[in-house]
C-alpha cells in the first residue's frame, strides 16, 4: 500500500487553500477520527478520551449517523467536535460534481437532524476532491486535511509501527487522523491508548478544530 504517515512541507505550500495543520507555536494536537460513528469502535474511542480528559473532532459519515444516531449524540455530548465526511464516504475523483455536492448536503442535513447543529468542517474522504468541487465547498466549509496519518487502516502494518510513526511525526499544531470504523477496530485498541499516553507525557494538549 502506497501512502505516507507525514505530509511533506511542500504539499501544504502547493495546496494552501486546505487546512493541513494549526498554529505550530502552541502546545496543541488536533486529534481527528474519520468514518464513524460505528458501534464498538466510536464508543471505545470516547472511553479512552474521557479517561484522559481529552477531546477530538469526529468527521462523520451521514449514513453512519443515521444508523447510530444515539452514538453520534454521545460524541457531541462528550465535548467533541463534529465534521462532515459526506453521506456515503464517496471519492471526489470518482464522483460527478452534482452528486458530490449532494453527498455533502445530505450529510449536513443528517448532522442537523440528529445533533441539532451545523458544522463548518469538511474532510473529503480519501483526501480526494477536485478543484471544481472545492470551489463550491469552500464557501460554506473549512476543508480539513492533515499532516499526520496514522495508517490504522493498513492491515499490513503492525500496531508497533503504526504507533511509532504516529508518535514520530506528531508535533505542535499537528492534525492527526485515526479512524473509528469496523476495519480499524482491532488496530485502534492496540494503538490509541499508548498514543494518548504519549500526548499526556509530552505535555501536548488536545484541542478541537
Amino acid at each position: 500500500m502506497v501512502w505516507i504517515h507525514h505530509v511533506p512541507a511542500l504539499i501544504p505550500r502547493m495546496f494552501s487553500q486546505f487546512v493541513w495543520n494549526k498554529e505550530r507555536s502552541e502546545n496543541k494536537i488536533y486529534l481527528t477520527f474519520d468514518d464513524g460513528p460505528v458501534s464498538g469502535v466510536t464508543d471505545y474511542v470516547l472511553d479512552e478520551l474521557a479517561k484522559r480528559n481529552m477531546n477530538a473532532t469526529f468527521f462523520m459519515v451521514g449514513d453512519n449517523i443515521q444508523k447510530n444516531h444515539r452514538l453520534a449524540q454521545e460524541v457531541l455530548q462528550s465535548g467533541n467536535g463534529i465534521g462532515n465526511h459526506t453521506m456515503h464516504h464517496v471519492n471526489g475523483f470518482k464522483t460527478p460534481y452534482e452528486v458530490y455536492l449532494e453527498e455533502i448536503d445530505n450529510c449536513q442535513l443528517q448532522i442537523q437532524e440528529t445533533l441539532s447543529i451545523s458544522s463548518r468542517l469538511f474532510r473529503p474522504p480519501y483526501g480526494k476532491i477536485t478543484k471544481k468541487q472545492f470551489k463550491s465547498v469552500v464557501a460554506d466549509y473549512d476543508v480539513i486535511m492533515w499532516d499526520v496519518l496514522s495508517g490504522d487502516f493498513d492491515a499490513t502494518q503492525s500496531a508497533e509501527e503504526c504507533l511509532k510513526k504516529s508518535i514520530k511525526y506528531s508535533r505542535n499544531g499537528s492534525i492527526v487522523v485515526f479512524h473509528d470504523q469496523q476495519k480499524t477496530k482491532e488496530m485502534i485498541k492496540r494503538v490509541l491508548p499508548d498514543y494518548l499516553d504519549f500526548l499526556n507525557d509530552s505535555g501536548l494538549e488536545t484541542a478541537l478544530l
